[in-house]
């Protein structure tokens, strides 16, 4: 039987380390229970003793895979369709002004997890512009939620703000062994393309944005971290468009060339 390790004070150190070079990602004290809990799968599979053993594999240089594998883990948060209203209800009047230009409206979720925020951008954009020219693109650290966005398939209760009318147009419902789930409409799903992207290092080339949600992820940078990702990711707005924050976060203090509309919404001039 394979005998739990405990996560001693060290090895935590060393893993807020790890995630803070691959991630940006500052981790708390109150977050050792999250570390241990989410590691001691890959111990027991790796035939590991110890925290310590594990940080060594990630250390050693000949386990990307289980670097990756790693950094999923501790990097995944829950999300659901149509979280904070306020910014899809002003994405729609985006949308209805960009009505018969010939140029593409794009919108980059550039934290977009398992792919309920691009969803939800999608579903207004279908519902605006129709079959127009518009596209979203969801970037994720994680390469195991961007498989799971690829999906499109969710638990029905994440979609409890999806407006009664998107869910009968965009979703279908499980039925039989699926009840209790959703699936994104063929319809709806080609025009959300994802992608890996780490935003504490070089971006690759995503192309230019009318609008990008960065949102409810700055919560986990520290404030050099904040603003290096803010300005790498505000990089790729268009003159005049929209950045969007979580509703708990801020960019007081932080020089992007943003100039806020409204709290949690911000403009590129």
């Amino acid at each position: 039987m394979f005998e739990a390790a405990t996560l001693t004070d060290k090895e935590f150190s060393q893993f807020q380390h790890f995630i803070y070079e691959a991630a940006g990602i500052t981790l708390p004290s109150t977050k050792k229970p999250l570390v241990s809990g989410r590691l001691a799968k890959r111990l027991k599979a790796r035939g590991l003793g110890s925290y310590g053993d594990y940080f060594a594999l990630l250390s050693s240089g000949k386990a990307a895979d289980e670097v990756q594998t790693a950094i999923d883990l501790l990097t995944t948060n829950e999300t659901y369709f149509f979280r904070e209203m306020q910014h899809f209800d002003l994405l729609r009047e985006l949308a209805r002004q960009a009505r018969g230009r010939s140029e593409e409206f794009r919108v980059w979720s550039a934290a977009s997890s398992t792919g309920e925020e691009a969803f939800s951008v999608a579903m207004v954009l279908a519902d605006t512009l129709g079959m127009g020219a518009w596209s979203v693109l969801g970037t994720d650290i994680s390469t195991r939620v961007l498989q799971a966005a690829e999906h499109a398939h969710y638990p029905m209760d994440r979609a409890r703000h999806v407006p009664p009318d998107y869910l009968k147009r965009f979703c279908l419902r499980g039925v039989g062994p699926q009840e209790g789930t959703l699936l994104i409409n063929r319809s709806l799903r080609p025009r959300v393309q994802f992608r890996h992207a780490n935003l504490n290092a070089a971006l690759p080339d995503l192309g230019r944005f009318d609008v990008v949600f960065l949102r409810n992820v700055m919560i986990y940078f520290n404030d050099d971290t904040k603003r290096q990702v803010v300005a790498r990711v505000a990089s790729a707005l268009r003159p005049g468009g929209h950045f969007f924050i979580g509703h708990s976060e801020s960019l007081n203090g932080i020089n992007a060339g943003l100039a806020m509309t409204a709290p949690s919404i911000y403009r590129k001039p």
